[in-house]
């Protein structure tokens, strides 16, 4: 077996992970977000603390050992736009709250049979494309060029000041998620938390490790989705004029991982629109995450989990705007 079929197996296998564990857990960012703003006890977002946490751990510590490079990663990219990061991850954000779930969510939701999530994965797939390759890039590279800037450090110096604030970080993200609450049991969302952080962990191994190669490298990379979703469209209708990736692999997997969840929890079934009003706010919502989450180089998870495991200063700023992004979204549906 070459390193590149070895990637892709691990890639389906993670999304295996990932949507059993999304099936049962129900872990979102999302979720956890508006359980807090609501006053409700906020297990959900303890537990992607936990991921966050156990992901940065992980991380930090494969790259400290030579494990993975993570300067041959999206994240470490030299120059990046000050004004389209932000904006994207609010875009992703504001469509997150729209759509009620970013794409990962989605992709679980399909697996257990949600057609409106179906809707929300192909307007986000294809914005996406459209942002990056299609009749968007053309701004979008425009933009890029007017507002890039290239910083005298694109993450935490390593050494030291990295260690230091990976333990520190990570010490606050535990002590985050012990604080508990007087109503509802939440065991289930911090060990999928534990589960999240390690998936993510896999990733880097399986990308900057079995992937590596001298003469025909994997691109360094772990759990992200907005991309993905696009690449896995793009890979269903020319399948014999593209390779398979490991993205579209993680994607496949997790709808598969949760559609044999849900079929063994008895929680497969169809679910439609309950109103038509319903269908605009949800393509909105696609459509927003797919063009912001390709702006902000990542999703909730490509850049909540993913990126700020590498301490890049540019995933902070995007992982603090698609919160920013969600709030204002909350707070309108408020008023």
């Amino acid at each position: 077996m070459t390193h590149i079929q070895l990637v892709l197996w691990a890639g389906l296998a993670i999304g295996l992970a990932f949507g059993v564990c999304g099936q049962i857990s129900g872990f979102c960012l999302h979720r956890g977000l508006t359980e807090i703003w609501s006053g409700k006890h906020g297990y959900k977002l303890h537990g992607f603390a936990v991921a966050l946490a156990v992901a940065l751990a992980g991380t930090q510590l494969l790259a400290g050992a030579g494990v993975i490079n993570l300067s041959e990663s999206l994240y470490y990219m030299p120059s990046y736009s000050w004004l389209l990061v932000p904006l994207g991850g609010l875009m992703f954000g504001y469509g997150m709250s729209l759509a009620n779930g970013c794409g990962a969510r989605a992709l679980v939701l399909l697996g257990q049979g949600n057609l409106r999530s179906l809707l929300v994965l192909l307007c986000l797939g294809i914005a996406a494309y459209m942002t990056l390759t299609g009749l968007v890039a053309p701004l979008r590279l425009w933009l890029a060029e007017h507002t890039t800037f290239s910083p005298q450090s694109v993450a935490v110096p390593a050494g030291i000041p990295r260690n230091i604030v990976t333990w520190l970080v990570v010490a606050l993200l535990l002590w985050f998620a012990s604080r508990t609450r007087n109503s509802g049991h939440r065991s289930t969302d911090l060990l999928s938390g534990v589960v999240m952080g390690l998936l993510v962990v896999s990733g880097w191994v399986a990308t900057g490790w079995l992937g590596a190669d001298d003469f025909d490298p994997v691109p360094v990379t772990s759990l992200t989705f907005v991309a993905p979703i696009g690449d896995t469209i793009q890979y269903a209708m020319i399948a014999t004029g593209m390779s398979l990736r490991f993205g579209i692999t993680v994607v496949l997997g997790v709808v598969a991982g949760s559609f044999i969840t849900s079929l063994l929890r008895r929680t497969c079934c169809l679910e439609g629109f309950d109103t038509a009003r319903q269908m605009p706010r949800y393509v909105m919502g696609g459509l927003l995450m797919g063009s912001g989450g390709a702006l902000a180089f990542g999703c909730s998870i490509g850049q909540g989990l993913t990126g700020l495991s590498t301490l890049a200063y540019g995933s902070m700023i995007a992982a603090a705007a698609i919160v920013i992004g969600a709030r204002l979204n909350f707070v309108r549906s408020r008023a």
